[in-house]
């Protein structure tokens, strides 16, 4: 894959904010240092939930790759992870003229209009296959945008469409969802939805107001105790994703995403009720945040995540589910 050329973009646009951390090199998880993994990406999603959408995905894909022993990407190249699936993912592998080629649609394609490449899942036989694919090169088409977002509208995430588009077989058929690193993956999107509660919190937790307003007091109350748990949680996992990495620690992984996705609409509402609709209209930054944070968070699965955990909790030996 040739070494990518960045588009004409404004000095200002996500595409640019995102190539100029390319350079940032995150800890791979599970390999002893996976809570600052994390660290780094909630302090994104503390910064731009938008810029956290694509660099989260750029480091998971740097991740996956190398668990499925597959060379790294060339220098500044911007990757993605598109691996939606459903009615809509029509995207299927076949051998062609000089090796194996892509064609169909794929759906929910974050950052299509400027990132170089993506790993991507395809079926191929009975199978889905992962693949890497460039993304300028005939046979690539994006189609014209229906993205109308109020949260996270600086980051497009529509249909892809591919035609006869080479492509690279990157580890076994089903390798890409049966490795352990899948729900280590989940457990970093998380830690973005986590930053950007807690720079939610922060503006709540003005000392003066505080003191004079028992409301908002009440609310920052709430909200310390969603993220203290959400925080205390996430460091746990970090430390049993290092000591066991071959483990994919499932039932942990979607405790996390579930207790995370409770504090983030616990932090939502708390700072609307303390602090009323002025910074909802008024300040821009924290406006966004909360809309993006909105949209961002419903990549959890909710209710069926759940009804797994609880299914996966009653499995287990009484001692066994909550020990102290």
């Amino acid at each position: 894959m040739p070494t990518p050329a960045p588009s004409p973009a404004a000095a200002s646009s996500l595409e640019a904010r995102a190539r100029a951390r390319l350079a940032d090199v995150l800890p791979l998880p599970g390999h002893g240092a996976t809570l600052a993994r994390w660290r780094a990406l909630a302090a994104i999603g503390g910064q731009d939930l938008a810029l956290a959408k694509v660099l989260e995905a750029h480091h998971d894909a740097v991740a996956i790759l190398a668990q499925l022993e597959a060379p790294p990407p060339p220098a500044g190249t911007l990757l993605a992870v598109w691996a939606a699936e459903g009615p809509d993912s029509t995207v299927v592998v076949r051998e062609g003229p000089g090796g194996p080629r892509m064609t169909g649609r794929k759906p929910w394609c974050s950052g299509a209009r400027f990132v170089d490449a993506a790993l991507l899942t395809a079926g191929e036989g009975q199978a889905r296959q992962l693949v890497l694919v460039a993304l300028r090169q005939p046979g690539v088409r994006v189609p014209p945008s229906d993205w109308e977002a109020v949260g996270m509208a600086k980051i497009e995430s529509g249909p892809v469409e591919f035609e006869a588009v080479p492509c690279r077989r990157i580890g076994a058929p089903g390798a890409y969802l049966d490795r352990p690193g899948f729900w280590h993956g989940g457990a970093g999107v998380a830690a973005c939805w986590l930053g950007a509660a807690i720079a939610i919190a922060q503006r709540m937790a003005d000392p003066a107001r505080v003191e004079r307003d028992p409301h908002l007091a009440a609310g920052l109350g709430r909200t310390d105790m969603a993220l203290a748990a959400a925080s205390a949680l996430l460091r746990e996992l970090a430390a049993r994703v290092d000591a066991a990495p071959g483990e994919p620690h499932v039932r942990e992984v979607v405790r996390l995403r579930s207790v995370v996705e409770r504090a983030c609409h616990e932090v939502l509402d708390a700072a609307a009720r303390g602090m009323g609709p002025g910074p909802l209209c008024r300040d821009r930054e924290h406006a966004r945040r909360c809309a993006d944070l909105a949209v961002f968070v419903r990549q959890s699965h909710a209710d069926r995540d759940w009804a797994a955990l609880g299914r996966q909790v009653a499995m287990l030996e009484a001692p066994a589910r909550w020990p102290l």
